[in-house]
């Protein structure tokens, strides 16, 4: 998973330690592939730039392919944005910082404003491109399609009237509106590619499927993180980030966990930088004051305890806002102390989750396949991918180190 900068040490003034380097620029790229003898496929590609005050961003057209119909628009405001196509060089005049590589072409984009300093800037960038060693025809009628996906999240949009014939990589197949089939790819790891090859051939006919479609799980953004604090508080800090983007929305409901209590809630626009308005209350407390608190009012329980954040006006259409959530819960029976060794155990349902074991302490034993990283403060991090729309179960045990003598 990407690193980035630190999770909002400064946030409200709190004297947080630096030490989220685990904070993902949070990435998505889906690609149309248009007629097989074009060699052509158009990118949609999503991106967060996190460089604190940063007044541009810089988008590599990969070697190989040749860029055509660029468009770069503003998630937040759907507004579009200047850019320019230059090279490395001609890019550092800019951003003399910056790791750019010479005689590379980038797309330059003109932020609307510089990113926040305790905040991000999220864009959509479109541009079509040909390449006929990731895009060509094998055979009469076969069409592949080979590319390396770096990223976390991606997804590859057949040609209207074909068929899945192979694919390389687990992926979640769903049905366009119009018929054609989308595949859903997520990288499960921390900065390798997946080596996807996908073929694909006509079919005699084609119509649109009429069964209800399951989300495409590689397009939801919410990821969250657990710092587990001193385990005989049975506490863990949680950090999750969401974009809201359904028009009118004036809220946004956190419902804690049954089992857990919650404290010290925080919230934040992350494309404002700005800090949101917030309470603490019971479901029936939020439904007398007319905030939309369950959406299915039949299986809502009152004495839910429940995080209310306030945005600062209703979403418009076509617009989006990212918050990012933070809270203190405390839960003896997902975390907690089994002799010498501490114990997580919890139901993870979105699809990214990281959880960070606290400092001096040690994996011991783990059931659910994970990412295991050592952060630059020496804490471990435990890194969860769940492909599925549904919900994995993770469990694991840890030791504090044992405390070595210096020698002399």
């Amino acid at each position: 998973m990407p690193l980035t900068r630190s999770l909002l040490a400064a946030a409200f003034g709190a004297a947080l330690p630096l030490c989220a380097q685990f904070i993902s620029a949070d990435t998505y790229t889906r690609y149309e592939l248009l007629a097989p003898s074009s060699h052509q496929f158009r990118i949609i590609y999503e991106v967060t730039e996190t460089a604190p005050l940063a007044k541009f961003h810089f988008n590599q057209i990969r070697p190989g392919s040749e860029a055509s119909d660029e468009a770069v628009y503003d998630a937040a405001t759907g507004q579009p944005l200047k850019f320019e196509v230059v090279t490395g060089t001609q890019a550092k005049k800019d951003a003399p910082d910056q790791n750019l590589i010479a005689d590379a072409h980038y797309i330059e984009v003109h932020l609307a404003h510089p990113v926040p300093a305790q905040g991000e800037y999220r864009l959509r960038i479109e541009k079509t491109y040909m390449d006929p060693k990731s895009y060509y025809a094998e055979g009469s009628q076969d069409i592949v399609f080979m590319r390396p996906l770096g990223i976390p999240r991606d997804s590859v949009v057949l040609p209207a009237g074909y068929e899945l014939v192979q694919t390389s990589m687990a992926a979640q197949v769903l049905a366009e509106p119009d018929g054609r089939l989308r595949l859903g790819f997520m990288n499960p790891g921390s900065g390798g590619q997946l080596e996807v090859k996908i073929i694909a051939r006509p079919l005699p006919s084609s119509k649109a499927s009429a069964a209800k479609m399951p989300r495409e799980r590689a397009y939801q953004d919410r990821e969250i993180l657990y710092e587990l604090l001193d385990p005989s508080t049975s506490a863990f800090r949680i950090t999750h980030d969401y974009t809201e983007s359904r028009p009118g929305r004036a809220h946004y409901i956190n419902i804690v966990r049954t089992g857990s209590h919650v404290s010290d809630p925080a919230s934040i626009d992350l494309d404002s930088g700005q800090p949101l308005k917030f309470e603490v209350m019971t479901a029936k407390e939020g439904k007398a004051r007319k905030i939309p608190v369950f959406e299915n009012p039949v299986d809502a329980d009152d004495n839910s305890e429940i995080v209310v954040t306030f945005l600062d006006k209703p979403v418009a259409p076509g617009t989006s806002v990212r918050l990012r959530l933070m809270e203190t819960y405390t839960d003896p029976k997902s975390y907690f102390m089994d002799g010498d060794e501490l114990v997580w155990t919890r139901t993870f349902g979105r699809p990214r989750n990281t959880v960070v074991l606290p400092k001096g302490w040690t994996i011991t034993a783990m059931d659910t396949p994970a990412i295991v990283r050592t952060l630059p403060d020496g804490r471990v991090s435990v890194y969860t991918v769940n492909p599925r729309n549904d919900e994995v179960k993770v469990w694991f045990r840890a030791r504090k180190r044992a405390i070595q003598e210096a020698k002399p």
